[in-house]
């Protein structure tokens, strides 16, 4: 299993595109697999005959794990099919049995046994990948502990979701054995739906799940407040229908208010550079880099956020430029792992399907998230030397959603100002 994107431990096998005894060729697809973040095909990185394939479709396995063997003619590889386990597969669980125990500091490098009360319990040989070692780690989980959780992954393998629950139900406990009261933070329960004779049922496919549990979470973990101005943008509208093919002869590439309203929103991020932070427990975490998400409609009727590096330091043609390819990549599901991650703030644009105002959910780790609206032609009072005139001007409505835990409503309203103020100011006369 590759590696797949700094923060991505671990993938879903989602499709094999060989089977055993297929001759392939370097850089032939050999499988696909899927991760919270994206889905992948992997190429060979070599010429030969697939001796064996060592897991199925919809296995969960963690990057580094061997998932086939291939015979590139250098030397035998001949791999018995039988239901016994292969020596190659032996080899690697007992790699991962070693690697487990010493992370999660057995008692015993190679006992295999862990050391409670006097007695002796068997290891069981469950393999935990770096994800649940890193939480269990960082939440004071013993193996032995670890050993007790219920996993709903292949072989009762134990996976994040099952060990984030496993520490929320003991907190949980905790709470209630320390104080004699229930928690104060109430489990909800899912209403109950009935289903008639002539209703229709859609099963969620994996990336509607993802996305589903994404943004509850989102709303447990931040208090949402949003707010939303209205920006007279004539002269950008103006400034576009003047300009845009012109800028496309030049520099080969369209050019759509997206890419104006991503400059505005990196500059405004310069003066306000709280919105472009992280909270972690007690402490806030201000990024270094502008990294802007953009959230993608594909055509499966999903979403996918591709993330623009570095939106501060580039120009309207390096941003135009990048935005364009990271859309037609996302919607010919063509995004790379890294190329998803490590966003600091994202804008969505309901503008696109001809609405004029949302307030969208923080894509978390981020603080904010910026919505733009349909821009539409309307009347509007106009200050003149002559006195007021009621004329026709293009407006939008821009809103912000932000995380109220460090951002208060002066400083959310002043960064959407100053959004719409660079929109609203925006120069007739600039060049492309």
């Amino acid at each position: 299993m590759p590696k797949l994107g700094e923060s991505i431990q671990e993938a879903t096998i989602t499709k094999w595109f060989v089977k055993e005894g297929d001759r392939i060729e370097e850089d032939d697809n050999l499988f696909e697999v899927a991760t919270d973040k994206v889905d992948s095909e992997i190429p060979s990185p070599v010429d030969g005959v697939v001796s064996k394939i060592l897991f199925p479709e919809g296995a969960l396995l963690p990057v580094g794990e061997i998932l086939a063997i291939i015979n590139t003619g250098e030397e035998e590889a001949v791999v018995e099919v039988t239901g016994e386990t292969s020596a190659e597969e032996s080899a690697v669980k007992e790699v991962q049995v070693k690697e487990t125990a010493g992370s999660l500091s057995l008692k015993g490098e190679d006992t295999q046994e862990v050391e409670t009360a006097g007695t002796k319990k068997p290891f069981s040989n469950r393999f935990y990948s770096p994800l649940v070692r890193t939480i269990a780690k960082k939440e004071n989980i013993s193996l032995e502990e670890l050993e007790t959780i219920n996993g709903s992954g292949a072989n009762g393998r134990v996976q994040k979701k099952d060990i984030l629950e496993y520490i929320k139900n003991r907190k949980e406990a905790l709470t209630t054995g320390v104080t004699g009261q229930q928690p104060s933070a109430a489990r909800i329960e899912r209403p109950t739906v009935s289903v008639g004779a002539a209703d229709q049922i859609i099963e969620m496919d994996r990336v509607r799940k993802l996305i589903a549990d994404h943004m509850v979470m989102s709303k447990q973990v931040s208090p949402h407040v949003t707010s939303v101005v209205e920006a007279d943008v004539t002269n950008l509208v103006f400034w576009r229908e003047k300009n845009k093919v012109a800028f496309q002869q030049k520099y080969g590439t369209k050019l759509t208010y997206m890419h104006v309203f991503t400059e505005a929103a990196a500059q405004a991020i310069t003066e306000y550079p709280l919105l472009n932070s992280s909270v972690d427990g007690d402490r806030i975490i201000l990024k270094k880099d502008i990294n802007v998400g953009i959230a993608v409609a594909k055509p499966d009727g999903n979403l996918i956020v591709p993330v623009l590096r570095n939106a501060g330091e580039k120009n309207l043609v390096g941003l135009a430029k990048e935005l364009n390819r990271l859309a037609d990549a996302a919607r010919n599901n063509k995004l790379s792992p890294d190329e998803i991650q490590g966003g600091t703030f994202t804008i969505t644009n309901f503008g696109t399907f001809r609405n004029l105002i949302g307030t969208p959910i923080i894509n978390q780790p981020q603080v904010a998230i910026l919505a733009t609206g349909s821009i539409e032609k309307k009347p509007a009072v106009l200050e003149t030397p002559t006195g007021d005139a009621i004329v026709i001007r293009h407006k939008m409505f821009l809103s912000l959603s932000y995380d109220h835990r460090i951002i208060d409503g002066a400083l959310g309203g002043a960064f959407l100002r100053r959004i719409a103020d660079i929109l609203e100011q925006f120069d007739l006369n600039r060049t492309v």
